[in-house]
């Protein structure tokens, strides 16, 4: 297990360093007295868990509590103790830490000492600087964007996330007579293709019955369309990749969400899964549309 601690500048995207290494799978705990760290460290090492990196969010906002000093003392004692302790200092010029407060309007931490904001920025400056010159990674952020910062941390820290969560894809049909679902980053209609509830012997089965599988995945129309949107997703999962998406929701609908939608999605599945994704394929709808087939048929 790996322990990292992480400080500087107020502003400077401590917390987005945070949230980044959370998103990575790392267990993460902000704002933390350093006096605690040998405890947690301790009690992590005797615990069951399976997480590969433990990082502790630890600045001047424990007020008192915070010494730079004495942080870089414990953190030295830890190592001699042979804990893997590793330290991210995030740091940015005065103008940029100026525009962001200006930008929240949010407090300075060391406001409440009575400072103005840019005496407060000099003085936590001082304040950090033994653990700026031991930090073994530091990250500056000057002018950078929330979208920027999260790129530069990926870039800077990808080693410690070997453990990184893959990206995951969720495929899920639906039909549109039920509303689109909410939470789909791409939504594709297959309403286009034959429909196999016009056809008697295939109207009560389903998507996942080897004859309605047959009869839309045969189809030279559907043939050419899981040819192009493959392609298509060969593009873009790439990129999601790049921009740190670990979720990607696709919904394929039709219009009762129990034949085209049914078999596409199951096809996508088995595509993205030869591609190495993990993949959970649901059908919203399948349950509901087989319910109403014990009543009399309605057109679709």
């Amino acid at each position: 297990m790996k322990y990292l601690i992480v400080t500087g500048y107020s502003g400077a995207g401590k917390t987005a360093c945070v949230r980044f290494l959370e998103d990575q799978g790392s267990f993460c705990i902000d704002n933390l007295p350093p006096m605690l760290l040998p405890r947690l460290i301790e009690a992590f090492d005797s615990s069951a868990t399976r997480r590969k990196v433990v990082a502790f969010g630890v600045d001047v906002r424990s007020g008192e509590f915070f010494d730079a000093q004495a942080v870089d003392q414990t953190i030295r004692e830890l190592r001699r103790m042979g804990h893997p302790v590793e330290t991210i200092f995030m740091e940015a010029s005065e103008e940029t830490l100026l525009d962001r407060y200006k930008e929240t309007r949010r407090e300075h931490p060391l406001s409440q000492e009575g400072l103005t904001l840019t005496e407060a920025i000099a003085e936590e400056r001082t304040r950090l600087m033994p653990l700026r010159e031991t930090a073994d990674y530091v990250i500056d952020t000057t002018g950078l964007t929330a979208r920027a910062i999260r790129k530069t941390l990926k870039k800077a820290l990808g080693s410690l996330d070997e453990g990184e969560p893959p990206l995951r894809a969720e495929i899920m049909s639906f039909g549109f007579k039920r509303g689109l679902p909410r939470q789909a980053d791409l939504v594709v209609d297959v309403r286009f293709l034959p429909n196999p509830f016009y056809i008697e012997s295939l109207c009560r089965h389903c998507g996942l019955d080897e004859d309605v599988r047959s009869f839309v995945m045969e189809h030279p129309t559907t043939v050419e369309f899981m040819r192009q949107y493959e392609q298509l997703l060969d593009f873009l999962i790439p990129h999601y990749r790049e921009e740190g998406k670990h979720r990607l929701v696709l919904a394929v609908g039709c219009t009762g969400g129990a034949h085209r939608s049914v078999a596409i999605a199951e096809a996508l599945g088995d595509y993205l899964r030869r591609a190495g994704l993990p993949v959970e394929v649901n059908h919203r709808d399948l349950l509901l549309e087989q319910a109403r087939w014990t009543a009399p048929l309605e057109e679709e």
